[in-house]
């Protein structure tokens, strides 16, 4: 009889065993995650020589344009019909490299990205292991925390980890 007591007193004893749970502002974290910063800068800077050559080669064209229509003017119709549609054919060429570009560049950003996210769920679930605990929850905006209380969130501890590993 004494065996079964110790044993339901020990069975209750797991089975109220306290699981740890955490939480972290996804939003916040990605915005101070330095490696995630610094990729944005980078492709904000590819970005925007991308934009300044479509802007370049757009006027240059524009230019070109300008020129061939009054040039076009002093031609056969015919000639002048022929001319329009190289032009034409020209202008679809520089459009699709530069869409080709863009899509490069977009792709390029996202793989990066994609790695970063990868390194932070890494980093997280290490993190989880390391210190016991049960569940991590992702929160922000989009999230699955509606609340909990400041003892439970991770976010500061996960940022300086991330930070501190990506100087190294």
């Amino acid at each position: 009889m004494k065996k079964i007591a110790i044993a339901c007193i020990a069975l209750i004893a797991l089975s109220c065993k306290q699981e740890k749970i955490g939480f972290v502002d996804n939003v916040k974290l990605m915005n101070e995650y330095q490696e995630k910063i610094e990729v944005e800068s980078k492709f904000k800077t590819k970005v925007e020589a991308l934009t300044k050559k479509r802007d370049s080669i757009s006027q240059a064209f524009q230019l070109e344009a300008q020129a061939f229509q009054t040039k076009a003017q002093n031609m056969s119709q015919k000639k002048a019909q022929e001319e329009y549609a190289l032009m034409q054919q020209r202008g679809q060429f520089i459009g699709q490299q530069l869409q080709q570009e863009d899509q490069q560049l977009q792709a390029e950003g996202q793989t990066e990205m994609d790695s970063v996210v990868s390194k932070v769920k890494k980093e997280i679930k290490a993190y989880g292991k390391t210190q016991g605990y049960t569940y991590i929850l992702g929160g922000g905006e989009g999230g699955s925390v509606l609340y909990g209380i400041d003892a439970n969130d991770l976010t500061d501890e996960i940022i300086k980890i991330l930070n501190d590993k990506y100087k190294k």
